[in-house]
C-alpha cells in the first residue's frame, strides 16, 4: 500500500466517524459532567529546600563529625570540617587515637546500626545535612584493657617522680684558685696520679710530673 492510498483509506475512515464538529464548534461549560477533586499522590520522599548558602564552583561541603558513647570510657570526641569523602574507617582511626583503644576492637555505629568502614560521609547524610553523629561500641572488654593500662602508666609515672631525687643546690666552690693551687703540693700529687692513669707507666708520670713543676717553678 502507498502512503497516498493509505491517506485516501485514513480520511475515508474519519468520515465514517458518527459525530463531527464544525471548525468553529464551542462546547456549553454548563454540560459538562461534575468530577470529583484530583489529589497528587504523597511522594516517598520529601524535596529538598534548596540551601541559602550556594558553594563556590568546585568547592566541597564540610561535615561536623561528632562521636558519643555513653558507656565505657565514655566519650564525646568533634571532628570539625571534613569532608564528604572522610570514611568511617577515618573516623575510628581518630577514635583509637585519642582513646588509645586497639583499633580492630572499635565499632562505628550510626543511628545504632553498624557501618562499615569502606563507608563515606556522604553516604550516611542528606544533601543539605551539615553534621553527623556516630556512636562507638568496643568489642571483647578492650576498654576495661584501656583503662588498666591507662591506670598502670600513671602509677608508673608516679612512682619514677617519687624515686626521683630532689635537685641539690648548687654550692660554690671554696678553697684556693688559680695560680694558688699550683702552689699546693696534692695538685702535683693529683697530677701524677692522672698521668699514671692515663699512661700507665709509675716511672714516666713521675719524670712528666717533675718536668711540669720545674718548668712552671722556672716561668715564676
Amino acid at each position: 500500500m502507498t502512503e497516498v492510498s493509505f491517506a485516501k483509506s485514513f480520511l475515508a475512515a474519519l468520515d465514517g466517524r458518527p459525530i463531527k464538529l464544525s471548525p468553529d464548534h464551542v462546547e456549553d461549560p454548563k454540560t459538562y459532567q461534575a468530577r470529583g477533586a484530583y489529589i497528587l499522590p504523597k511522594m516517598p520522599k520529601a524535596m529538598s529546600k534548596r540551601s541559602s548558602s550556594s558553594l563556590a564552583p568546585g568547592q566541597e561541603r564540610s561535615l561536623a563529625v561528632t562521636v558519643k558513647s555513653l558507656r565505657n570510657p565514655p566519650l564525646d570526641l568533634r571532628l570539625s570540617s571534613q569532608t564528604p569523602n572522610t570514611s568511617v574507617h577515618d573516623v575510628k582511626a581518630f577514635v583509637a587515637r585519642e582513646t588509645g583503644l586497639p583499633e580492630d576492637k572499635i565499632r562505628i555505629l550510626h543511628r545504632k546500626k553498624p557501618v562499615a568502614d569502606s563507608k563515606v560521609l556522604k553516604d550516611l547524610v542528606g544533601e543539605e545535612d551539615t553534621s553527623v553523629e556516630f556512636s562507638v561500641m568496643v568489642m571483647g572488654g578492650a576498654a576495661a584493657a584501656a583503662a588498666a593500662a591507662a591506670a598502670a602508666a600513671t602509677a608508673a609515672t608516679a612512682a619514677t617522680a617519687a624515686m626521683k631525687p630532689d635537685p641539690q643546690p648548687e654550692v660554690a666552690a671554696q678553697g684556693l684558685s688559680g695560680a694558688d693551687v699550683l702552689e699546693t703540693e696534692q695538685f702535683w700529687t693529683d697530677l701524677k696520679g692522672f698521668l699514671s692513669q692515663r699512661i700507665r707507666d709509675d716511672q714516666l708520670a713521675t719524670e712528666l710530673t717533675d718536668i711540669f713543676q720545674q718548668a712552671w717553678k722556672a716561668k715564676g
